[in-house]
């Protein structure tokens, strides 16, 4: 079986287990997703999303981001983590983006990716979700169960972004990379993989060793 080949039996798959594919962080517009994903580096969805309305309804706009006083973004943030380094970044990525694109959220990874915080992981979801381009956003989540699957035997974010582009259908990317989230937190977490609920087990590499050792105390 090619990597294409398997590829498209876990689009498939996960299509079939998790029909609602969407980005958990809650937003109403482009600049709102930018800065919750920024919040949500080394921090939970839930825990952005706890802290977002407030913040949103403080900063309405990227003009009002932009004007804002680093301090008081600070206050709003300070739950997510790294709130002092966040909060620089939300209020300087928003001058930026005011002055270089007319306050409108730039929508190629190349482009995003020279905000201030911004990362590869941060623009494929905003080129995906915000934009509908092709996008792979690769997080940790994403990192395991690719490797699990057979697709890569590394860790580095943009390598593994690179393979699965080339092999994941354009249409289905982005979708798909939010169902590995989703499976990953449900079936495949990282300590004690469920592999007995799982709906790629006939394709996965990592599962194999499973079902051989069920067939060994068989």
């Amino acid at each position: 079986m090619t990597n294409r080949e398997r590829a498209i039996l876990a689009v498939t798959a996960l299509k079939k287990e998790y029909p609602n594919a969407e980005c958990s962080l809650i937003y109403s517009d482009p600049i709102q997703m930018l800065i919750a994903t920024r919040l949500s580096a080394q921090c939970t969805d839930s825990r952005v999303n706890s802290v977002t309305p407030a913040l949103f309804k403080r900063f309405p706009t990227v003009y009002d981001f932009a004007n804002a006083d680093v301090s008081e973004v600070e206050e709003y943030i300070c739950p997510c983590g790294l709130y002092k380094t966040k909060a620089k970044d939300i209020v300087n990525m928003c001058k930026e983006i005011i002055q270089r694109y007319n306050g409108t959220v730039p929508d190629t990874i190349e482009e995003l990716t020279t905000l201030p915080g911004v990362g590869r992981k941060t623009a494929n979801l905003v080129v995906g979700d915000i934009y509908s381009k092709p996008s792979v956003v690769v997080d940790t989540h994403f990192i395991r169960i690719t490797a699990r699957l057979g697709f890569h035997n590394t860790k580095d974010p943009f390598k593994i972004e690179q393979i699965m582009k080339k092999i994941l259908p354009e249409n289905e990317s982005s979708d798909f990379c939010h169902r590995v989230v989703i499976h990953g937190r449900a079936v495949c977490n990282a300590r004690e993989p469920k592999c007995d609920k799982c709906c790629m087990i006939g394709f996965c590499e990592y599962g194999k060793n499973f079902s051989n050792s069920n067939k060994k105390d068989d």
